[in-house]
């Protein structure tokens, strides 16, 4: 029988030494949170918040959302104590109870010693995306982060093969409180990961209003050349008042949601009603088939169909699982360099990708990958989330048996510049990103013997 509602809620399966700020964290965007017991050896914790309203939209909303901890899903229930009372010994806890209520109130904390909750001294915090399966852009940022209070300024970046951004807000506080609320959040289930540190900078400069940066006090300034200019509307938006109005009535973590999923909306403007159908042109058709296409565009989602053009076999369609999927691989793949030919990537206007009639000979340009068991994304929370870069010259080789003698065979159709020296897993260095993607396409499900299949995926390391 479950519980009334109660502003006391029950937190179970947590992962092993999750903090008291990590749980304070799910509760923080909801309302103030009045009181925290942690049961570490059972894995669980209770969360007190202020008000009863405030836990019934906090149980409302992850019924349809599953909460995370450190990429573990976690349960959350009405608990059938109406308050909580800790007794002196729960010190820590109300330590960071402290700080947090210190920093909802616009003040400072007083303790010092609390890991990420220490008083900002920067309105400028440093985002890191992990695990990008999905386009995250600048307005899905400001979406989410705004939530907090007015987010002024945003630079969007690429470092280390890693999509970054510097944020700054008003001040130092506020920034404070969005970072304990959202640091270690998924923006979508299971990937897309925020990071989130202090910046040194305590004041951006931003020249250009674009989709690469963003500074909302300024909507005069001119978009820098070749880059799409902020839509009117949106400039007319971030004039006002409220900042906020773009999200209603949402809360940080709903807005959250709301923000990623209107990131495939973002990313595909002009193309709505996408199926996640691409138009791959300029590939070298004495070369390319469609299991090469597959295994390729595979890296960035499940290809489910692939077609070569039969009057126009230097072109493709590729249907991937969803538009996101798509937009992925576009974003990945377009301009480089395949069978010696930059290939170009786009949206297409198809739908689908249709299979030959039955008994219609296509000389073999159309397969059907739908029940693929090469698929590398079909497994909700599979670490292949954790594992998506854009094409490089290292390699990442798995499921190499121990034998390996064997494998060098293998590597000499590429040429590679070094061999792996591990039994089961190796990093192997290419001399060039083209020479990387022949060995992806060569290598991968390659059979080794004893029913032991390479698996390649490119690498953000380097040998």
């Amino acid at each position: 029988m479950e519980a009334p509602p109660s502003r006391v809620l029950h937190i179970r399966k947590l992962p092993n030494e999750t903090s008291e700020s990590e749980v304070i964290a799910l509760g923080l965007p909801f309302g103030k949170v009045t009181n925290i017991l942690t049961l570490k050896g059972k894995n669980q914790a209770f969360l007190e918040l202020g008000t009863e309203e405030a836990a019934i939209t906090m149980i409302n909303y992850y019924s349809t959302v599953t909460p995370h901890v450190r990429n573990v899903p976690v349960f959350i229930q009405y608990s059938n104590h109406k308050q909580l009372k800790t007794d002196s010994g729960n010190q820590r806890a109300q330590a960071v109870l402290q700080a947090v209520s210190a920093v909802q109130g616009g003040g400072t904390p007083t303790s010092g010693s609390i890991v990420d909750l220490t008083a900002a001294s920067s309105p400028v915090l440093r985002i890191i995306i992990d695990n990008m399966f999905y386009p995250v852009t600048l307005d899905v940022l400001q979406q989410i982060f705004s939530k907090f209070g007015t987010v002024m300024k945003i630079i969007t970046f690429t470092k280390n093969n890693q999509f970054q951004a510097l944020l700054q807000f008003n001040d130092p506080p506020t920034a404070q409180q969005a970072k304990i609320a959202l640091d270690g959040q998924n923006i979508y289930n299971s990937c897309c990961t925020l990071r989130i540190d202090y910046s040194k900078l305590v004041n951006l400069n931003v020249k250009y209003n674009n989709d690469k940066s963003r500074d909302y006090t300024r909507p005069e300034l001119p978009a820098g050349d070749g880059q799409p200019a902020m839509d009117p509307n949106m400039a007319a938006a971030f004039q006002g008042k409220d900042s906020n109005s773009l999200l209603g009535g949402l809360s940080p973590l709903n807005a959250a949601a709301a923000a990623a999923a209107a990131a495939g909306r973002v990313a595909l403007s002009g193309h709505s009603g996408s199926s996640g159908v691409l138009l791959a042109s300029n590939l070298n058709e004495e070369m390319v088939t469609p299991q090469s296409l597959f295994t390729l565009f595979g890296v960035y989602g499940d290809a489910q169909r692939v077609k070569i053009l039969y009057n126009k076999k230097d072109s493709a369609l590729i249907q991937m699982a969803d538009a996101n999927q798509a937009q992925l691989a576009m974003s990945h793949l377009n301009g480089q360099k395949m069978h010696g030919k930059a290939i170009r990537v786009a949206l297409s206007k198809h739908t689908s990708v249709q299979l030959p009639r039955d008994g219609l000979d296509d000389q073999g340009l159309t397969k059907d990958f739908t029940n693929s068991p090469l698929h590398r994304f079909k497994k909700p929370g599979s670490k292949n989330f954790q594992n998506i870069f854009p094409p490089t010259t290292t390699l990442h080789l798995s499921n190499i048996p121990e034998q390996f003698g064997q494998i060098q065979v293998v590597f000499q159709c590429v040429q590679p510049s070094s061999l792996p020296r591990d039994h089961k897993m190796a990093l192997l260095q290419m001399s060039t990103v083209e020479e990387a993607i022949q060995g992806l396409i060569d290598l991968h499900n390659y059979n080794m013997g004893d029913n032991h299949h390479l698996r390649v995926s490119f690498s953000k390391s380097t040998i």
